[in-house]
């Protein structure tokens, strides 16, 4: 393999998001003891991250700053992000540089299905920068990487994480008729908050996407996720899983909110491990088949376990008729 000579991408947050350099600072809060993490150390996550750099291939792993990235690497499970690295979007939680995005390439589904190939991996997550600039939102890019895969590794089961898609068109059913085996795009917060933490994005039209999907095919797994610790309150999100539920999607995961930068939205509190495990219980009961809520939880934390536990759920209902 080649030596690794493609440096990640090391701007500075300054040059990652301009966008927010005129906003006042948010002091970032010491995280608490159940929260915490290691640094990366392992021979796996250096092999892992070696790939990514000879294949030219972007994670959001990385580019998301995700505090799993040591774990899910050990275990050689990166999270692809397609489209670019730039997104056309800005909202206030992500990491995600800004910006006037590259052209497509043509070879990057080529390149991704390589890597899950050589990963050796039976389940992949695909997601992707917003790219508004795009007549389809890059929805053919989804389809192409998705029929790469199959055809270089096809007992490898596929999720995708996409955007919402927002004003174009057929994109949702164009991606939908790929038939990934979970199709994922996350609500991230509640109604009130998306003015401020989701500025470009409408609620309705990320919950309408979501039963899109299973217009289109009812047996393809829906999943949506959302943040906490933004200033949501507990009945708010008893609401947005009776919406998911309503829109028939299969699991939701819950997760810590994180800021990146002083420049990001602030961490209104720490969540704590007793209230996600009160949350999960109410999502199961509102008949998700699957749920994760965790302070470390990430849509795509554990996505291979979780994955079967899915499919099993599911043929468990079937059974029970």
């Amino acid at each position: 393999m080649e030596q690794d000579t493609a440096a990640p991408d090391k701007k500075t947050p300054e040059q990652r998001h301009p966008e927010k350099q005129h906003r006042p600072d948010n002091p970032i809060q010491r995280k608490p003891e159940w929260i915490r993490v290691k640094a990366p150390t392992s021979p796996e996550y250096h092999d892992t991250r070696k790939l990514m750099r000879n294949l030219n291939l972007t994670t959001v792993c990385e580019e998301a700053a995700c505090p799993n990235i040591g774990e899910c690497w050990k275990q050689k499970h990166a999270t692809f992000m397609i489209l670019g690295a730039t997104c056309t979007r800005a909202c206030s939680f992500c990491n995600v540089a800004t910006g006037i995005p590259d052209k497509l390439d043509p070879m990057e589904p080529a390149r991704v299905a390589i890597a899950v190939q050589k990963l050796g991996l039976k389940h992949v997550v695909i997601t992707s920068v917003d790219r508004d600039d795009l007549a389809d939102g890059g929805a053919e890019q989804f389809v192409k990487v998705i029929s790469e895969i199959r055809r270089l590794s096809p007992g490898t089961t596929i999720e995708i994480l996409t955007p919402d898609f927002k004003d174009k068109g057929e994109a949702v059913e164009t991606v939908a008729r790929a038939r990934p085996d979970v199709f994922n795009h996350n609500l991230e917060t509640v109604p009130k908050l998306y003015p401020t933490i989701r500025p470009g994005a409408r609620y309705f039209t990320s919950l309408e996407l979501l039963n899109r999907v299973k217009k289109v095919d009812p047996t393809i797994f829906t999943k949506s996720g959302l943040m906490v610790g933004l200033g949501e309150e507990k009945l708010e999100i008893m609401q947005v899983m009776d919406d998911l539920r309503a829109a028939q999607v299969d699991f939701l995961t819950i997760g810590q909110y994180l800021q990146p930068t002083p420049k990001h939205a602030a961490v209104e509190r720490f969540v704590t491990p007793d209230e996600f495990k009160t949350y999960e219980t109410i999502a199961r009961g509102k008949g998700f088949l699957m749920v994760s809520a965790s302070p470390l939880t990430r849509s795509s934390y554990h996505a291979d376990a979780d994955f079967e536990k899915l499919r099993a759920a599911r043929e468990a209902k079937q059974a029970a008729g």
